[in-house]
């Protein structure tokens, strides 16, 4: 029998914790319906016997204390809200024991905004992590050693996994669950709680908002110059002779501002962009490739793909509300 630690941080998100604990135990039940043992032993583990949970709405409770864990199989750390700093903080004497159990053995699992407590024990550094899109900037910032894929739902790393934003917790607990317990298991799983299995990206979710939180003027200016003018063929020479600063200074700065080289940046807003017109509009692509000030369909469509993992036309049909009445 595998024994599974679901972690109760101070700030959890109740959804998170408590739907991990509903699939696994559902898969026992599983086991039960077939006349064989249980396969996971679940238990929720914290600092004190009771934390309370979304500002005192709920309260959740320990089966034991993580000293008197002393091994398990899998720790699993839930989505925590507010201030991540704090949580990070307040949460502290979780990050040396998952250190430990990790060192002795262990698999750990963060879902969505819980990859912020499982940075900070270092077990991440030089892995790759997934965490909500919306928190991306402040991941990069605070835990520079770890390589964040914003747009995947799951990683797996050495025995240790992450899930990308909200419910995607979801798509990891069966990814583990297939692993533990077989792919038939994880079907049946996905089937009675109605999750779509086979998500393997967040990047159809992603809104790109510009990274402005930083010091640096300059960049800020160059921000605003792009996001003002996407409709033109905007170079990195051409804003390096309009902030009268030298092609080199300006990269470094605005990837050092931002974590996104100006190409990438002026890509991005133009793609947020068209991504609002096939949201609200029944422009085609061609006008919308256009207005965004791209004349090649071909690069428009491998770009747009490249962004959202769907194409123009896949998108449009997914989120315009058009298309959703009456398509």
């Amino acid at each position: 029998m595998k024994h599974i630690s679901i972690l109760i941080p101070q700030g959890a998100i109740l959804g998170s914790l408590e739907g991990s604990r509903q699939l696994l135990t559902q898969v026992n039940n599983f086991f039960r319906m077939r006349g064989q043992e249980p396969l996971f032993n679940v238990q929720l583990v914290g600092i004190t016997k009771e934390t309370p949970l979304s500002g005192g709405s709920f309260t959740a409770n320990a089966d034991l204390l993580i000293d008197e864990v002393k091994q398990t199989d899998l720790i699993i750390i839930p989505a925590v809200d507010g201030d991540l700093r704090i949580a990070i903080e307040k949460n502290k004497d979780f990050l040396p024991w998952i250190a430990r159990q990790y060192q002795g053995g262990a698999e750990v699992a963060s879902l969505c905004l819980g990859a912020f407590l499982l940075a900070s024990t270092g077990l991440l550094d030089g892995k790759k992590c997934a965490t909500h899109w919306l928190a991306a900037n402040d991941f990069r910032k605070m835990f520079p050693e770890v390589e964040l894929v914003e747009e995947k739902i799951i990683t797996d790393e050495q025995g240790i996994y992450s899930s990308g934003g909200a419910f995607s917790y979801q798509n990891l607990i069966l990814y583990l669950i297939g692993k533990y317990a077989g792919h038939e298991m994880a079907i049946m799983a996905a089937k009675v709680f109605a999750i779509e299995i086979d998500r393997k990206s967040q990047s159809p979710f992603i809104m790109f908002q510009g990274q402005r939180e930083h010091e640096d003027e300059t960049v800020r200016k160059a921000q605003a110059y792009i996001e003002e003018h996407f409709q033109d063929k905007i170079t990195v020479d051409h804003l390096s002779d309009l902030l009268a600063l030298n092609r080199r200074s300006l990269e470094r700065r605005f990837k050092k501002a931002t974590s996104n080289t100006v190409s990438e940046y002026i890509q991005r807003v133009k793609i947020e962009v068209a991504k609002k017109d096939f949201e609200t509009t029944r422009k085609n692509i061609y006008e919308v490739m256009f207005e965004v000030g791209y004349s090649d369909v071909k690069a428009f469509r491998t770009i747009f793909r490249k962004t959202t993992g769907l194409s123009p036309v896949e998108y449009r049909n997914k989120y315009n509300k058009e298309v959703m009445v009456w398509g």
